[in-house]
Formats: C-alpha cells, sequence, structure tokens
C-alpha cells in the first residue's frame, strides 16, 4: 500500500514540473525566435530486498524520475515585417550579442537602432559583428543586410555601398548545452564554444516566430491536469484503506 503512495507522489513531482514546462512554452507563443523546451522522463527502479527470509523473490517497484529538459531547436516559421533591421535566420546559427555579462546568443532577429547610433535587440544588446557592434551614421539610409550577414548601407548623397559590418552568426557543436538566461538569450554553457556558421542564412524584412504549437501545449496542459487529478484521488483511496485496515486492526482482540 505504501508504494502505491510513493509512485503516485513521484509522478505528481514529475508532473508538476513538466506543467512548469509547459506553461512556459505557451507564454512564449509570441515571442521571436523562442524555442520550446521538451520534458525527459525515465524510469526509476526500487532495490530489491535482500533478506533471504522472503520466499518469493520482490517485484521491481517503478517510480517516475524527471532526468532533465532539452531544447526543441527545430525552425519556427517566418513572419514577414518588411522592416530592414529586422533579419530571420534560416539554418542553426545564432546572433551574437553583447550583455553586461558578457557574450550571448539569440535567434530574435527583431532588430533596432538604439540612441548611439548601434544595431541592437528589443532589450537594447549591441548585435555582434566581426569587428564589434554594428554602428550606423546620421546620414546612412537604404540599409541592406545580405545572406552572409554583410550590412551595407549608401552614406549620405553617395551612390556606392558604405559597409558597416557583417553580422556574427554563430553555431554550436552541442547545442543541447546552451543555457537559457531570459530576454530570449542563451549562453554557451560549460565546454561548448561558439564557432562560425557559415551554412545559415539571413532573411531581410522577416522575423522567425516561436516553434510552439499553442494546440498541441494547451493538449499537453488539459492531459497534465487530468492526469495529476486522477493520481490524486487514487491516492486518497489509498490512504481511505490505510486508515480504515488501521482501525479495524484496532479493534481486533488482544
Amino acid at each position: 500500500m505504501q508504494n502505491t503512495l510513493l509512485v503516485g507522489l513521484s509522478r505528481q513531482v514529475v508532473l508538476e514540473r513538466q506543467m512548469d514546462v509547459v506553461a512556459n512554452n505557451i507564454a512564449n507563443i509570441n515571442t521571436s525566435g523562442y524555442k520550446a523546451d521538451r520534458s525527459l522522463f525515465q524510469e526509476f527502479l526500487a532495490t530489491n530486498a535482500h533478506e533471504d527470509n522472503f520466499v518469493p523473490s520482490d517485484r521491481r517497484i517503478s517510480f517516475v524520475q524527471d532526468r532533465a529538459t532539452f531544447h526543441d531547436f527545430s525552425q519556427g516559421p517566418s513572419e514577414e515585417t518588411k522592416n530592414p533591421l529586422d533579419v530571420a535566420i534560416d539554418g542553426a546559427g545564432f546572433l551574437a550579442v553583447q550583455t553586461p555579462a558578457g557574450e550571448r546568443y539569440t535567434r530574435d532577429g527583431n532588430l533596432q537602432i538604439n540612441n548611439q547610433g548601434q544595431l541592437v535587440t528589443q532589450s537594447g544588446y549591441p548585435v555582434l559583428g566581426n569587428s564589434g557592434p554594428i554602428v550606423f551614421q546620421q546620414t546612412d539610409k537604404a540599409i541592406n543586410i545580405a545572406q552572409d550577414g554583410n550590412v551595407t548601407v549608401l552614406e549620405g548623397t553617395n551612390r556606392v555601398d558604405s559597409v558597416r559590418g557583417k553580422l556574427r552568426v554563430v553555431s554550436f557543436a552541442q547545442a543541447q548545452r546552451l543555457v537559457k538566461e531570459g530576454a530570449n538569450l542563451y549562453s554557451a554553457g560549460e565546454g561548448n564554444a561558439a564557432q562560425a556558421d557559415t551554412t545559415s542564412r539571413l532573411r531581410q524584412g522577416f522575423v522567425e516566430k516561436s516553434n510552439v504549437n499553442s494546440v498541441i501545449e494547451m493538449g499537453r496542459m488539459i492531459e497534465i491536469t487530468r492526469t495529476y487529478t486522477q493520481i490524486s484521488s487514487l491516492l486518497q483511496q489509498q490512504s481511505d484503506l490505510h486508515k480504515s485496515a488501521i482501525e479495524k486492526l484496532a479493534d481486533v482482540p488482544a
């Protein structure tokens, strides 16, 4: 009877963690470049008893263990904005961003220009080129971002393109080691160095939307809620049986 309670409790703990993951995905349905998280579970087997006075061998008891979460890096749909500062990444690359905590990485290509003329994210962090932040002049116009990340402008009355830099697009050999840090940014994680990405392509005037499927995630949330409720009912029944057994044993004459 105690085994039923413990197994049910282990499942409820995992369901609570899974609900947190699903709720965070739903909260970021409209976050550009957001990548969904997924839960990973495994079976945990209780150690068998080792006493010799058991005639039959003990049955294995399987508990549920929340092993980890992993990132779903599948490509999200692209939305045309016609904003020349917006870029969507086709491929596995990330934009490099400078933050007070050091270099970070993002798939959010919804960019803008700050008061210092720097190309920055929506949170105000400078987007890095191969030679540092991309900086524009007040006389720059007709900004063009090529597929390979080259940023050119028409400066003043010139008819010849002026180069402002090349966006630094990077990728990772072990992308699952990336750590989400908020503001749609990732840190590289331990032993996971960024390397130049030459295969990804940039699309100017587009942004990559979140890869979260709202219908699927809402279905998961309903399923988790129902399962949690069913287990709670089962645990209550087991607790009532345990209480009833103790009361009946107490009434047995000595």
